[in-house]
């Protein structure tokens, strides 16, 4: 379903940022919910839901980002995805799922719907269109996960951090700049090395040669040259 551009008044984070909601392919079929619907305004770094809490609603993204991750019993983190404008999290509970399996964190001053689980199952039985929607938004997100398991079992790590930066960078398609897409807001080599499986002095050394090579421009704050970048992802 073909996503719209038009732009509402945004609304100001607790933080002092903006968030600005956009028509996306939800909006009109959530609106009319009533008690099982709300909407949810956080600022960047709040916690949307945590690990072992109840899973008992499903959240839409109208702007903003969110940030998935799990963390194992010996209290290591693994980044999941980073979720955007238009995507959906914490679908598990309408498949049985009683406790979240991971956190989710906003990334960027974020506005969200929050549908609990019974309005949702409901309106999924009673309006084919929303029922349509949210299973094409659902398996984009399997096939986007086949992807990321292909990429981690058989691309070296260089190429993952290619395809890590154009991801993020994808965040910024709509944006009227001519040069390069910044990824905002900003990401640590940290993050980055928890979100392709490799140490830090290897995203730091690639990091380094995509620099030299004219890919990205990196000084603390990352621009990528989308065009330029995705040819290191699909050679050979």
């Amino acid at each position: 379903m073909k996503m719209k551009r038009a732009v509402k008044k945004g609304k100001k984070s607790d933080a002092g940022q903006t968030a600005t909601p956009r028509d996306t392919w939800f909006t009109t079929m959530l609106q009319d919910m009533g008690s099982g619907r709300s909407e949810i305004s956080l600022a960047a770094g709040k916690l949307v839901y945590s690990q072992g809490q109840v899973a008992d609603s499903v959240f839409f993204i109208e702007a903003g980002r969110v940030r998935l991750s799990v963390v194992s019993r010996a209290g290591k983190e693994a980044i999941l995805g980073i979720l955007g404008t238009g995507d959906l999290f914490g679908e598990g509970c309408l498949a049985g799922q009683l406790r979240r399996m991971g956190s989710a964190t906003t990334a960027a001053a974020t506005n969200m719907v929050k549908v609990g689980r019974e309005a949702l199952v409901k309106a999924l039985h009673e309006r084919h269109p929303l029922s349509e929607a949210f299973l094409s938004q659902l398996l984009a997100r399997n096939i986007a996960f086949e992807e990321e398991i292909c990429d981690q079992l058989f691309n070296h790590s260089e190429k993952r951090l290619a395809r890590a930066l154009l991801k993020l960078a994808r965040f910024q398609v709509d944006s009227t700049a001519m040069g390069p897409y910044a990824i905002t807001p900003k990401v640590s080599q940290e993050a980055l090395a928890e979100m392709i499986g490799t140490t830090r002095s290897r995203v730091n050394y690639f990091m380094n040669k995509f620099r030299r090579l004219g890919l990205i421009d990196y000084n603390g704050e990352i621009h990528v040259h989308s065009a330029l970048l995705t040819d290191v992802v699909l050679s050979d």
